[in-house]
């Protein structure tokens, strides 16, 4: 909960944020949604403080009020969006729920150690409001609101948009079923990126990436202020983009990696793609981070030739082609073996955690200082 005396939360840049001291606590949405435990979603609070002797540890819990909301990328109320203005404080944290479509407001600046919470959205707000459904993720701004991308409609349908809810009363400003690949040829999913104005909200330019850029889910900028280029991860293809200003000044894109198709059985295709979720990019703009949420590995690039990402870092979390499961990997262009499955221990004795001591599956919440 870092903050700096006489200005707002957290860090005039990113860099001066990466001299911050480091964070002893992380928030962790917990989702038990295609499970079989009937339990609502919750927020774990772990403790990261190497000198703490709860270090490394589940240290409270926080149950959602609601079944199978399917919690998502959470944010803050007000960040570095807002440095330099002392009325704002980032003491609370965004949960959309991607199915239910609510949006919970969580109070981490009462207790951060236990939060509570503060307020929900109802989706019937969202609906009536806006138009819209299925809220993905979270953005404070500088203008002190927050901004929520949508990836639906109340109809079901899949166009998507952006809500904004009040910073301080968190009041609506004005894919249910799961990914399905046949939704792809049906034109149920992009391939482009837009380039918007955002002092007219007018849009300036699309994009088309073409088949390899099968819904691009998120975009990413480089951190450095005078730069004007970024990424963008595609999930269908498994492919990143780059895209940069032109000297005429408008906006292009390219293709610079994709991770191949693994070919299997036991799945419901012959071919499993990686599906990007994911990506970051570090605070010195020097790496650039994605989960490849089928394959079950994240990875870590070199972006320090903008054009010709390198491959420096991999590990293997979870994902379908575990070594125990029912699908066999029958050919793998980067002849990878398949995955040993990754077990968490619980500790047994001398821990401080609160509430009920059942994990889900777990998303990394907001754990970043700055941005």
């Amino acid at each position: 909960m870092t903050s700096c005396s006489g200005c707002g939360p957290g860090y005039n840049s990113p860099l001066e944020a990466m001299k911050g001291p480091r964070e002893e606590i992380v928030y962790l949405p917990c989702i038990y949604r295609n499970t079989a435990t009937l339990k609502p979603d919750y927020l774990a609070t772990v403790d990261v403080d190497p000198k703490s002797p709860t270090y490394c540890q589940v240290i409270h819990r926080l149950p959602m009020p609601n079944l199978r909301d399917e919690l998502h990328h959470s944010g803050w109320n007000a960040c570095s969006s807002c440095f330099g203005d002392a009325t704002k404080k980032r003491n609370r944290l965004i949960l959309p729920s991607l199915i239910s479509s609510r949006i919970y407001v969580i109070d981490v600046g009462t207790n951060a150690r236990a939060p509570r919470m503060h307020k929900m959205v109802e989706p019937v707000d969202l609906y009536w409001k806006c138009g819209l459904a299925n809220p993905h993720t979270s953005h404070c701004l500088g203008s002190g609101q927050i901004m929520i991308s949508c990836m639906g409609d109340p109809s079901g349908n899949g166009k998507g948009g952006f809500a904004l809810l009040d910073g301080e009363t968190f009041e609506v400003i004005a894919l249910v079923d799961g990914f399905d690949p046949a939704h792809f040829k049906e034109g149920h999913y992009g391939t482009c990126i837009h380039v918007w104005d955002w002092t007219s909200h007018r849009k300036l330019q699309t994009i088309d990436l073409g088949e390899d850029g099968a819904i691009p889910l998120e975009v990413r900028f480089l951190h450095e202020p005078s730069a004007t280029e970024g990424y963008v991860g595609c999930a269908l293809r498994g492919s990143v983009f780059r895209f940069y200003k032109t000297p005429k000044g408008d906006w292009a894109a390219e293709k610079v990696l994709s991770v191949p198709n693994k070919k299997v059985e036991g799945w419901m295709l012959p071919e499993m793609p990686s599906l990007i979720t994911d990506i970051l990019i570090s605070l010195d703009d020097r790496f650039l981070y994605f989960s490849n949420w089928l394959h079950g590995d994240v990875r870590q690039y070199d972006i320090s030739d903008r054009r010709n990402p390198r491959l420096v870092g991999q590990v293997f979390l979870g994902g379908s082609i575990l070594s125990d499961g029912p699908i066999r990997v029958l050919e793998d262009p980067e002849n990878q073996p398949q995955p040993r499955p990754r077990i968490i221990q619980v500790p047994q004795t001398g821990s401080s955690e609160t509430g009920n001591s059942e994990t889900g599956n777990s998303e990394t919440g907001s754990s970043e200082t700055g941005n």
